[in-house]
């Protein structure tokens, strides 16, 4: 690595600091923080290691975590789809197809600002505008069907929701509401309703893995970083990841979910009327709503690792078990009153 580094950017010196990801991802080999003339962020995309349960590396340039898709994204410069509305991702230095069949990704080191609760509004607008001024495009390494593949790719024990001593464990008993179990059986139940709803609305280009861990903020611009799932979506699902997403790990109170619901939803429908989007904004919500499908698996794979040390994203740290159960237990229910919105907006739009 030492010697593309030198040939690719030219510097004698340098430091290299590893960056939290998603290890369990085989698609991300590492990222690192580069420091020298100045710093660059160097991402390397592999194929060759297996992963995590649920999180394999696939060769089909469709599959959900196709793992070049990526280096595709910034190659074609597919972001460029979205300039003006004030949402972009990092620029491309250099991309460097290794000997070894890996793919090195140096990109502008962003810099700016973890989200304020009032950034995730101006995310939320620019997003809109982005989505709603401009067509989604046909790539052949764009991903399809990503929710459906997301969520049927995982080892879930389902089985535990109906597992009578799980529920009495007191990490669970003490910390999930009262009423969640029945509507988690309910929107597994209704898992493949929801899935054929999502296809079934207006289309847009989809990041697909919109969360506050992927923003940055940047004077008046958003930053959108990991663009490897890229592809097809519902007109809103990025909506529908970001909100929950935001409290699932931690960076949002689960106490403020409305408030963060209305204006993100409120500052999305924006966007999308100023780029000059006239559908009907019913199906938007509904897509947010329906989104809630995604995250069915969460809690029978919380019922499974209720006794193992509860770590943070990427693994680094421990969590207070307490507060992510309860955390994670009231966004769950607020998901459950998303569930039912989109079962009645989808009665209300015949759908």
């Amino acid at each position: 690595m030492s010697d593309e580094i030198r040939e690719v950017l030219g510097w004698s010196e340098w430091t290299a600091e590893p960056l939290t990801h998603n290890a369990m991802n085989a698609v991300t080999k590492g990222i690192w923080r580069l420091r020298g003339d100045r710093p660059v962020i160097l991402k390397v995309l592999t194929s060759a290691d297996e992963g995590g349960l649920g999180w394999a590396a696939s060769h089909d340039p469709r599959h959900w975590n196709y793992w070049r898709r990526e280096a595709e994204v910034y190659a074609d410069g597919l972001p460029e789809l979205w300039k003006g509305s004030g949402l972009r991702a990092p620029e491309l230095v250099a991309m460097v197809e290794r000997d070894d069949g890996d793919v090195a990704l140096y990109l502008e080191d962003a810099g700016g600002e973890r989200l304020t609760f009032e950034r995730h509004a101006v995310m939320a607008r620019q997003l809109g505008r982005a989505q709603g001024g401009s067509l989604a495009p046909d790539r052949p390494w764009l991903s399809r069907s990503f929710l459906r593949e997301y969520v049927e790719s995982k080892d879930v024990p389902y089985e535990l929701l109906d597992d009578e001593a799980a529920w009495r464990h007191p990490l669970v008993g003490e910390h999930f509401p009262p009423g969640l179990r029945a509507e988690l059986v309910r929107l597994h139940r209704d898992r493949e309703w929801f899935l054929r709803l999502m296809e079934s609305l207006p289309r847009a280009l989809c990041h697909l893995d919109v969360w506050p861990n992927n923003l940055l903020a940047r004077g008046p611009e958003t930053v959108l970083l990991d663009w490897a799932f890229t592809g097809d979506g519902a007109l809103g699902e990025d909506i529908g990841n970001h909100v929950p997403d935001s409290v699932f790990d931690l960076f949002v109170p689960a106490a403020e979910l409305p408030a963060l619901d209305r204006a993100v939803f409120g500052a999305y429908v924006r966007g999308l009327r100023e780029a000059g989007w006239s559908g009907d904004e019913r199906l938007v919500r509904l897509a947010v709503c329906a989104s809630a499908v995604k995250y069915d698996w969460l809690v029978p794979m919380m019922l499974r690792a209720v006794d193992r040390e509860q770590l943070d994203y990427g693994g680094g740290r421990p969590v207070e078990a307490a507060r992510r159960y309860r955390e994670r237990g009231a966004a769950m229910m607020f998901l459950a009153g998303w569930a039912d919105e989109a079962r009645r907006l989808a009665d209300a739009v015949a759908l």
